[in-house]
């Protein structure tokens, strides 16, 4: 294959990016976009430019690092996909492809296709946890746990924390991935001592990270590569209102 990249270039989040054009030849259709992405890499290093900064790590759709926008969809354009799970096969030979970095007033730009996504961890710290001693790994049928629950609990828990929801949400909210982090503890056991103070607090970190309000557009859920349903909000707005209500007696 031969596609033309359009790639956002940007040295920092204080200098102006643009989108510079690459032309890459010989793709295979079996290669993952990341892949493709090194060979140009490889081309720009034997002709002596800067490479293309890019995010990734476990490259099997685990670790969430690999966050691109890929001609204006988060990920690109196969839903339930992640950018390192994306094969050339999906694009047409000739192609002009746009790759950009997330966007979003909480993601600065640390360089090129790579954002800052710190506030995410940020907003885990402020509730993404459980302080019960549990010493070693417990049995798993230890606890009982009714189905339902327990499938909830796990629904919410394959959130990789990508940024994908934030990326495509017009608001750029963290909505959606706060909801997945408060859902899949509240729903447990486990995580009962801390139901209020984790709902209240991870909020008002989002809040104070500068993620923005939720309008329930549905953009998120449509772009999650893990298919986390916008119900998921629904549900940890319940929670919120629980809290409140726990909090004011």
């Amino acid at each position: 294959m031969k596609l033309t990249l359009r790639i956002w270039r940007q040295e920092n989040a204080s200098q102006p990016g643009r989108m510079q054009p690459y032309e890459v030849d010989g793709i295979s259709r079996d290669m993952s976009f990341l892949e493709m992405l090194d060979v140009l890499n490889e081309q720009l290093i034997l002709a002596g430019q800067d490479p293309v900064a890019f995010d990734h790590d476990c490259r099997e759709g685990i670790c969430g690092a690999c966050s691109l926008m890929i001609d204006g969809q988060a990920h690109g354009p196969q839903k339930k996909t992640t950018t390192c799970q994306l094969h050339m096969r999906s694009f047409r030979d000739g192609a002009t492809i746009d790759v950009e970095p997330w966007r979003a007033a909480a993601f600065p730009v640390v360089k090129d296709l790579v954002v800052d996504r710190s506030a995410m961890d940020r907003v885990i710290q402020a509730g993404g946890y459980i302080t019960a001693p549990t010493g070693a790994a417990p049995e798993a049928h230890a606890a009982p746990i009714p189905k339902p629950a327990a499938d909830l609990a796990f629904e919410n828990a394959e959130c990789i924390g990508c940024g994908a929801c934030v990326a495509a949400c017009p608001n750029g909210s963290a909505s959606l991935f706060t909801a997945a982090k408060v859902n899949h503890l509240n729903t447990l056991p486990q995580g009962a001592p801390e139901r209020e103070t984790r709902v209240i607090g991870m909020l008002a970190q989002t809040d104070a990270e500068g993620f923005g309000g939720c309008t329930l557009t549905g953009e998120c859920a449509t772009a999650c590569p893990k298919g986390i349903p916008l119900a998921s909000i629904a549900t940890m707005n319940k929670e919120w209102l629980r809290a409140q209500r726990k909090a004011t007696r």
